[in-house]
Protein backbone atom coordinates (compact mmCIF):
# COMPACT_ATOMS: atom_id res chain seq x y z
CA UNK A 1 0.00 0.00 0.00
CA UNK A 2 1.66 3.45 -1.02
CA UNK A 3 1.82 6.24 1.21
CA UNK A 4 -0.47 8.11 -1.60
CA UNK A 5 -2.97 6.19 -0.84
CA UNK A 6 -2.84 6.33 2.76
CA UNK A 7 -3.04 9.89 2.34
CA UNK A 8 -6.69 9.26 0.35
CA UNK A 9 -8.01 7.33 3.26
CA UNK A 10 -6.98 10.18 5.88
CA UNK A 11 -8.79 12.85 3.60
CA UNK A 12 -11.36 10.65 3.09
CA UNK A 13 -12.06 9.90 7.21
CA UNK A 14 -11.60 13.53 7.67
CA UNK A 15 -14.12 14.40 5.07
CA UNK A 16 -16.76 11.90 6.57
CA UNK A 17 -15.95 12.74 10.24
CA UNK A 18 -17.07 16.17 9.45
CA UNK A 19 -20.63 16.81 9.76
CA UNK A 20 -20.55 13.96 13.18
CA UNK A 21 -17.98 16.62 14.42
CA UNK A 22 -19.85 19.66 14.05
CA UNK A 23 -23.25 17.88 15.18
CA UNK A 24 -21.52 15.84 18.13
CA UNK A 25 -20.22 19.07 19.57
CA UNK A 26 -23.75 21.04 19.30
CA UNK A 27 -24.97 17.63 21.04
CA UNK A 28 -22.54 17.80 23.71
CA UNK A 29 -23.15 20.88 25.03
CA UNK A 30 -26.76 19.67 24.76
CA UNK A 31 -26.05 16.78 27.15
CA UNK A 32 -23.94 18.61 29.08
CA UNK A 33 -26.66 21.08 30.05
CA UNK A 34 -28.76 18.05 30.81
CA UNK A 35 -31.02 18.03 27.30
CA UNK A 36 -30.70 14.84 25.33
CA UNK A 37 -31.70 15.94 22.10
CA UNK A 38 -32.73 12.63 19.88
CA UNK A 39 -34.21 14.50 16.97
CA UNK A 40 -30.15 15.06 16.27
CA UNK A 41 -31.34 13.91 13.01
CA UNK A 42 -34.32 15.32 12.53
CA UNK A 43 -32.20 19.07 12.92
CA UNK A 44 -29.58 17.61 10.35
CA UNK A 45 -32.03 16.13 7.49
CA UNK A 46 -34.04 19.53 7.92
CA UNK A 47 -30.57 21.59 7.82
CA UNK A 48 -29.34 19.67 4.68
CA UNK A 49 -32.85 20.06 2.45
CA UNK A 50 -33.36 23.60 3.14
CA UNK A 51 -29.46 24.55 2.31
CA UNK A 52 -29.63 22.54 -0.63
CA UNK A 53 -33.15 23.96 -1.73
CA UNK A 54 -31.93 27.25 -1.05
CA UNK A 55 -28.39 27.13 -2.75
CA UNK A 56 -30.92 25.14 -6.11
CA UNK A 57 -32.79 28.37 -6.00
CA UNK A 58 -30.77 31.12 -5.68
CA UNK A 59 -27.49 29.49 -6.87
CA UNK A 60 -25.19 30.69 -4.06
CA UNK A 61 -23.70 28.12 -1.89
CA UNK A 62 -23.19 30.84 0.99
CA UNK A 63 -27.38 31.76 1.19
CA UNK A 64 -28.20 27.68 1.25
CA UNK A 65 -25.49 27.55 4.00
CA UNK A 66 -27.16 30.64 6.00
CA UNK A 67 -31.02 29.08 5.18
CA UNK A 68 -29.46 25.41 5.94
CA UNK A 69 -28.22 26.27 9.43
CA UNK A 70 -31.30 29.15 10.42
CA UNK A 71 -33.73 26.09 8.91
CA UNK A 72 -32.42 23.68 11.91
CA UNK A 73 -33.37 26.31 14.72
CA UNK A 74 -37.07 26.10 15.02
CA UNK A 75 -36.69 22.02 14.99
CA UNK A 76 -34.65 22.95 17.96
CA UNK A 77 -36.67 25.33 19.52
CA UNK A 78 -39.28 22.29 19.07
CA UNK A 79 -37.52 20.05 21.12
CA UNK A 80 -36.61 22.61 23.86
CA UNK A 81 -40.38 23.42 23.82
CA UNK A 82 -41.14 19.64 24.75
CA UNK A 83 -38.12 18.28 26.55
CA UNK A 84 -37.95 22.01 28.83
CA UNK A 85 -41.26 23.66 29.36
CA UNK A 86 -44.08 20.73 28.63
CA UNK A 87 -41.03 18.07 30.35
CA UNK A 88 -42.06 15.58 27.83
CA UNK A 89 -39.55 12.27 27.45
CA UNK A 90 -36.71 13.49 25.90
CA UNK A 91 -36.26 10.14 23.95
CA UNK A 92 -39.78 9.91 22.89
CA UNK A 93 -40.32 13.22 21.39
CA UNK A 94 -36.82 13.43 19.72
CA UNK A 95 -37.53 10.29 17.51
CA UNK A 96 -41.10 11.30 16.51
CA UNK A 97 -39.62 14.90 15.64
CA UNK A 98 -37.26 12.77 13.77
CA UNK A 99 -40.40 10.92 11.92
CA UNK A 100 -41.76 14.05 11.08
CA UNK A 101 -38.66 15.66 9.55
CA UNK A 102 -38.27 12.71 7.47
CA UNK A 103 -41.70 12.50 6.41
CA UNK A 104 -41.92 16.50 5.85
CA UNK A 105 -38.25 16.88 3.80
CA UNK A 106 -38.65 13.33 1.73
CA UNK A 107 -42.49 14.64 0.48
CA UNK A 108 -40.93 18.45 0.15
CA UNK A 109 -38.22 16.42 -2.10
CA UNK A 110 -40.97 14.59 -4.09
CA UNK A 111 -43.22 17.72 -5.02
CA UNK A 112 -40.30 20.18 -5.71
CA UNK A 113 -37.59 17.63 -7.22
CA UNK A 114 -39.70 14.82 -8.13
CA UNK A 115 -39.51 11.33 -6.82
CA UNK A 116 -36.17 10.45 -9.14
CA UNK A 117 -34.34 13.59 -9.48
CA UNK A 118 -30.55 14.04 -9.06
CA UNK A 119 -30.74 17.38 -9.58
CA UNK A 120 -26.98 18.87 -9.09
CA UNK A 121 -26.94 21.47 -6.46
CA UNK A 122 -24.45 24.39 -6.42
CA UNK A 123 -22.04 23.64 -4.05
CA UNK A 124 -19.01 24.74 -1.43
CA UNK A 125 -15.84 25.28 -2.70
CA UNK A 126 -12.73 23.24 -1.52
CA UNK A 127 -9.68 25.59 0.34
CA UNK A 128 -6.19 23.59 1.50
CA UNK A 129 -4.41 25.77 4.10
CA UNK A 130 -1.15 27.38 2.48
CA UNK A 131 1.33 25.80 4.41
CA UNK A 132 -0.10 21.97 5.10
CA UNK A 133 -1.09 21.58 1.55
CA UNK A 134 2.51 21.76 0.02
CA UNK A 135 3.45 18.54 2.09
CA UNK A 136 4.83 16.05 -0.61
CA UNK A 137 2.05 13.03 -1.32
CA UNK A 138 -0.16 14.58 1.52
CA UNK A 139 -0.72 18.10 1.49
CA UNK A 140 -3.57 17.93 -1.81
CA UNK A 141 -5.45 14.44 -0.67
CA UNK A 142 -5.54 15.02 3.07
CA UNK A 143 -6.20 18.86 3.51
CA UNK A 144 -7.48 19.96 0.42
CA UNK A 145 -11.46 20.04 2.08
CA UNK A 146 -14.58 21.93 1.88
CA UNK A 147 -13.59 25.69 3.69
CA UNK A 148 -16.56 24.44 5.96
CA UNK A 149 -14.38 21.65 7.80
CA UNK A 150 -11.77 24.21 8.86
CA UNK A 151 -14.75 26.69 10.27
CA UNK A 152 -15.87 23.90 12.06
CA UNK A 153 -12.64 23.01 13.67
CA UNK A 154 -12.59 26.35 14.81
CA UNK A 155 -16.25 26.56 15.92
CA UNK A 156 -15.24 23.47 18.31
CA UNK A 157 -12.38 25.13 19.81
CA UNK A 158 -13.86 27.92 20.42
CA UNK A 159 -16.57 25.59 22.20
CA UNK A 160 -14.03 23.81 24.50
CA UNK A 161 -12.62 27.01 25.22
CA UNK A 162 -16.03 28.39 26.50
CA UNK A 163 -17.60 25.00 27.95
CA UNK A 164 -13.99 24.82 29.99
CA UNK A 165 -13.10 28.59 30.53
CA UNK A 166 -16.16 31.05 31.01
CA UNK A 167 -18.60 31.18 33.34
CA UNK A 168 -21.60 30.46 31.15
CA UNK A 169 -19.68 27.16 30.24
CA UNK A 170 -19.75 26.53 33.81
CA UNK A 171 -23.19 27.04 34.10
CA UNK A 172 -24.05 24.96 31.51
CA UNK A 173 -21.87 22.18 33.51
CA UNK A 174 -24.21 22.66 36.32
CA UNK A 175 -27.48 22.52 34.63
CA UNK A 176 -26.45 18.85 34.18
CA UNK A 177 -25.16 17.65 37.33
CA UNK A 178 -26.68 20.03 39.94
CA UNK A 179 -29.62 22.06 38.53
CA UNK A 180 -30.86 22.91 41.73
CA UNK A 181 -27.47 24.43 42.48
CA UNK A 182 -27.64 26.57 39.29
CA UNK A 183 -31.33 27.83 40.61
CA UNK A 184 -30.55 28.57 43.75
CA UNK A 185 -27.80 31.10 42.35
CA UNK A 186 -30.07 33.30 40.98
CA UNK A 187 -29.97 31.70 37.12
CA UNK A 188 -32.40 30.36 34.72
CA UNK A 189 -31.98 26.52 34.29
CA UNK A 190 -34.52 26.99 31.68
CA UNK A 191 -33.25 29.77 29.72
CA UNK A 192 -29.67 28.21 29.90
CA UNK A 193 -31.34 24.74 28.90
CA UNK A 194 -33.21 26.11 25.67
CA UNK A 195 -29.57 28.23 25.02
CA UNK A 196 -27.83 25.15 24.79
CA UNK A 197 -30.57 22.85 22.37
CA UNK A 198 -30.34 26.11 20.10
CA UNK A 199 -26.62 25.72 19.77
CA UNK A 200 -26.99 22.26 19.04
CA UNK A 201 -29.46 22.82 16.29
CA UNK A 202 -27.13 25.64 14.67
CA UNK A 203 -24.48 23.40 14.42
CA UNK A 204 -26.87 20.13 13.38
CA UNK A 205 -27.93 22.79 10.51
CA UNK A 206 -24.33 22.96 9.52
CA UNK A 207 -23.60 19.17 9.36
CA UNK A 208 -26.63 18.91 7.19
CA UNK A 209 -25.01 21.71 5.06
CA UNK A 210 -22.24 19.63 5.04
CA UNK A 211 -23.52 16.92 3.67
CA UNK A 212 -25.78 18.24 1.28
CA UNK A 213 -23.83 21.57 -0.27
CA UNK A 214 -20.69 21.03 0.78
CA UNK A 215 -19.67 16.99 0.11
CA UNK A 216 -22.20 15.33 -2.13
CA UNK A 217 -23.77 18.69 -4.04
CA UNK A 218 -27.14 17.62 -4.57
CA UNK A 219 -29.79 16.15 -2.20
CA UNK A 220 -31.79 12.64 -1.64
CA UNK A 221 -34.45 11.28 0.69
CA UNK A 222 -32.98 10.39 4.00
CA UNK A 223 -29.70 11.43 3.17
CA UNK A 224 -27.80 11.60 6.69
CA UNK A 225 -28.47 8.11 6.98
CA UNK A 226 -28.26 7.61 11.11
CA UNK A 227 -25.72 10.32 11.09
CA UNK A 228 -27.37 12.20 13.83
CA UNK A 229 -27.46 8.69 16.18
CA UNK A 230 -24.04 8.19 15.59
CA UNK A 231 -22.96 11.89 16.67
CA UNK A 232 -24.81 10.92 19.75
CA UNK A 233 -23.02 7.67 20.12
CA UNK A 234 -19.73 9.04 19.66
CA UNK A 235 -20.68 11.46 22.76
CA UNK A 236 -21.01 8.08 24.74
CA UNK A 237 -18.13 6.36 23.40
CA UNK A 238 -15.74 10.18 24.40
CA UNK A 239 -17.43 9.37 27.67
CA UNK A 240 -18.81 13.16 27.70
CA UNK A 241 -15.09 14.30 26.77
CA UNK A 242 -15.09 16.72 24.26
CA UNK A 243 -11.27 15.66 23.28
CA UNK A 244 -12.78 11.96 23.22
CA UNK A 245 -15.44 12.67 21.46
CA UNK A 246 -13.45 14.18 18.16
CA UNK A 247 -11.13 10.95 18.64
CA UNK A 248 -14.77 8.72 18.33
CA UNK A 249 -15.78 10.78 15.45
CA UNK A 250 -12.92 10.13 13.54
CA UNK A 251 -12.90 6.62 14.36
CA UNK A 252 -16.62 6.48 13.11
CA UNK A 253 -15.51 8.34 10.05
CA UNK A 254 -12.68 5.98 9.14
CA UNK A 255 -15.18 2.99 9.41
CA UNK A 256 -17.14 4.56 6.62
CA UNK A 257 -13.82 5.54 4.79
CA UNK A 258 -13.36 1.30 5.04
CA UNK A 259 -15.80 0.97 2.29
CA UNK A 260 -14.43 2.95 -0.43
CA UNK A 261 -10.55 2.19 0.62
CA UNK A 262 -9.98 -1.59 1.17
CA UNK A 263 -11.50 -2.13 -2.50
CA UNK A 264 -9.00 0.17 -4.18
CA UNK A 265 -6.43 -1.87 -2.52
CA UNK A 266 -7.70 -5.28 -3.27
CA UNK A 267 -9.48 -6.16 -0.53
CA UNK A 268 -12.56 -8.02 -1.24
CA UNK A 269 -15.18 -7.58 1.80
CA UNK A 270 -18.84 -7.52 1.97
CA UNK A 271 -19.99 -4.09 0.75
CA UNK A 272 -22.99 -4.67 3.59
CA UNK A 273 -20.21 -5.44 6.28
CA UNK A 274 -18.69 -2.28 6.02
CA UNK A 275 -21.54 0.10 5.64
CA UNK A 276 -22.97 -1.78 9.00
CA UNK A 277 -19.07 -1.46 10.94
CA UNK A 278 -19.66 2.23 12.10
CA UNK A 279 -23.34 1.34 13.41
CA UNK A 280 -21.39 -1.95 15.18
CA UNK A 281 -18.92 0.58 16.75
CA UNK A 282 -21.63 3.09 18.02
CA UNK A 283 -23.68 -0.29 19.35
CA UNK A 284 -20.28 -0.77 21.35
CA UNK A 285 -20.21 2.67 22.75
CA UNK A 286 -23.98 2.22 23.80
CA UNK A 287 -23.35 -1.27 25.46
CA UNK A 288 -20.68 0.63 27.60
CA UNK A 289 -18.34 -2.57 26.63
CA UNK A 290 -15.34 0.01 26.16
CA UNK A 291 -15.33 0.74 29.82
CA UNK A 292 -17.45 2.98 32.66
CA UNK A 293 -19.31 5.52 31.90
CA UNK A 294 -20.12 8.42 33.71
CA UNK A 295 -22.72 11.03 31.89
CA UNK A 296 -24.11 14.05 33.51
CA UNK A 297 -26.36 13.72 36.71
CA UNK A 298 -29.19 15.03 35.28
CA UNK A 299 -29.28 14.58 32.25
CA UNK A 300 -32.76 13.81 30.19
CA UNK A 301 -34.12 14.24 33.54
CA UNK A 302 -37.02 17.68 33.21
CA UNK A 303 -36.53 20.39 35.89
CA UNK A 304 -39.04 22.24 38.41
CA UNK A 305 -38.16 24.29 40.76
CA UNK A 306 -41.25 22.90 43.54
Amino acid sequence: MSWEMMAVFIGSTIRLAAPLLLSATGELVSQRAGVLNMSLEGMMLTGAFAGALASWYTGNPLIGLLFGTLAALPVALLQAFFSITLKANQIVTGIGINILALGATTLAYREIFGSRSSEAIPGLSKWSPPVLRDIPLWGDQVFDQVWLLYLGGLIILLTALVMHRTALGLALHACGAEPRAVDKSGLSVARLRYLAVLFSGLMAGLAGCFISIGDIHTFTEGMTSGAGYLAIAAIIFGNWKLGRMVLACLLFGAAAALKFFLPAIGIQVPNALLIMLPYVLALIAVAGLIGRQTAPGSLAQPYSRS
